[in-house]
């Protein structure tokens, strides 16, 4: 089963506080099949924070994921959503993407988060 084309993808911030900014990664099937994701582990998506072309922040630097099999079936217009909180940010405009860690195929959304003073 092919996904190019099948899937779409939304980055956005979420509510956080002032120590923290919180990421929701919203992966949609927008063809008229239902689609298989198939992981490899338990991270299903990577966030990466980048302050022009420095990165400041991965979400998987430092942790640790079971190293397990995993899937999900997104039925046609069918959403999955994941999640990701940077802790101590710093001041600044920045662009985050977000990445599906699928085995099959990539998805990918981008989008500007500004953290306050």
């Amino acid at each position: 089963m092919t996904l190019e084309g099948a899937l779409e993808a939304d980055v956005r911030p979420t509510d956080g506080d002032s120590r923290t900014v919180s990421f929701a990664f919203t992966v949609t099937n927008a063809g008229s099949e239902p689609v298989e994701l198939q992981f490899s582990d338990a991270c299903k998506a990577e966030f990466v924070v980048r302050d022009g072309d420095r990165e400041v922040w991965r979400y998987t630097e430092g942790r640790l994921f079971a190293q397990m099999l995993s899937r999900e079936d997104l039925e046609p217009d069918g959403s999955s959503t994941y999640e990701a909180e940077w802790e101590r940010p710093r001041t600044g405009e920045y662009t985050v993407t977000a990445e599906l860690r699928t085995q099959e195929a990539s998805c990918e959304a981008r989008t500007s988060v500004t953290v306050p003073e």
